[in-house]
This record gives structure tokens, sequence and C-alpha cells, in this order.
């Protein structure tokens, strides 16, 4: 750990601000006093039938070669959405898109999406590009959530997507650790895996 703190105290911080720092990422959770572990993760997974899987493989198939995917918002629009729906229709769960945060000048913003289900939580956070600076900001989002909402949960989860890959995360809130999944799913190819696990952890 640097002798000298990577965060300044008098300085207000949005959740994407971190994206933007230089910083080692353990050096900046370190702040929070937070650790920062990176394993493959055993993640829940839903074991039942997905009769809509197959419908939405090949709408994603059909529409990727047309869509432009130069931009955060497309990713988000026409990638992320349509398989968040499909989690819906699955689970119980509620969607919050742009859901605000404020626990602290260090710790406020939106989350992309936060879904809810139960004392289960999930945030997605969307990026165009840089996939490991992404899971730095979604670690982030999640010690927020951790001091934003009462839940008796031990565990938080997430996941960084830039539509085409995502990448799962979670807060183990008895520790203070966040562990980084080294496992990368890919969309269209990996949506077999991808959805069980989405679902799984709302389930």
């Amino acid at each position: 750990m640097p002798k000298q703190p990577v965060i300044q105290r008098d300085r207000a911080y949005s959740f994407a601000d971190y994206f933007k720092l230089n910083f080692a990422p353990q050096d900046i959770l370190s702040y929070f006093n937070v650790s920062l572990e990176r394993q493959l993760l055993t993640l829940p997974h839903f074991p039942g039938p997905l009769d809509r899987l197959e419908d939405l493989k090949s709408r994603l198939v059909e529409s990727l070669p047309r869509v432009g995917l130069n931009s955060e918002m497309a990713r988000r629009e026409f990638l992320i959405a349509p398989v968040l729906m499909e989690v819906l229709h699955y689970t119980q769960a509620t969607l919050n898109v742009e859901y605000p945060i404020a626990v602290s000048p260090q710790l406020k913003e939106s989350l992309d999406y936060l879904l809810e289900a139960k004392t289960q939580f999930l945030v997605i956070e969307a990026k165009n590009e840089d996939l490991e600076r992404g899971f730095l900001q979604l670690a982030i989002e999640l010690i927020a959530l951790d001091r934003w909402v009462e839940s008796d949960s031990p565990l938080f989860y997430g996941a960084v997507s830039t539509g085409t890959i995502w990448q799962f995360g979670l807060f183990n809130r008895t520790n203070s650790q966040v562990i980084q999944d080294l496992n990368l799913y890919r969309v269209p190819a990996d949506l077999e895996s991808l959805l069980p696990i989405l679902i799984g952890i709302l389930s």
C-alpha cells in the first residue's frame, strides 16, 4: 500500500472518476478498507430449462452485424438490455436503471443497472471498452451499495459488461473483500452459461 492515500479526502468523486484513475485497483480499494482478490468464482447457476434462450440468441445473432456498437449507449440498449429483460422474465427481480446512490463525496453517482430480488442485489456496469478499469468502477459501486442499502445477504454480486463480454465479481460483506472472476463470458457464444448465472444470482 502506498504511503500517501490515492484518494483525496477533500475531493468529490463520481463512480466514473475511478474508471479514469491510473492507480493500482488494490490501492484504490484499500482507501475504503477493502481488499481485492482474483480467482475462479463458483457462481450461482439456475438449473432449470430456459425456453426462450434460443430465441434471444438468434435475435442477437441476427441484429449484431447491423448495429453500430461504437458507444456505451448502443451496447446498453441493443446488447445488455435484451439479456436483462430475459432475466426479469425468469425471476421475480425488479430492475432499476440509473439508480442513484450518495453515500459520501467519494461514493456517489448512479448505477447503470441494479437488479433486486428479495435480499439479493446484482449491479451491472456497462462499458464501451477497458473491462479491467470497468471492473474497478464496479467494485467501487458494490462498496457504495453495501453502505447504502439494508440487507442480510453476505454477498453482493456484480458484473461489468461491454455487451459482447461479461465479467462477474462479488463483494464479501463479512470480510470486506472484492473478488474478481477470472472467467469471461461472450455474447452470443456463451449465452447458455451467462443467462443461468444471472438468473441463479437472483433466484
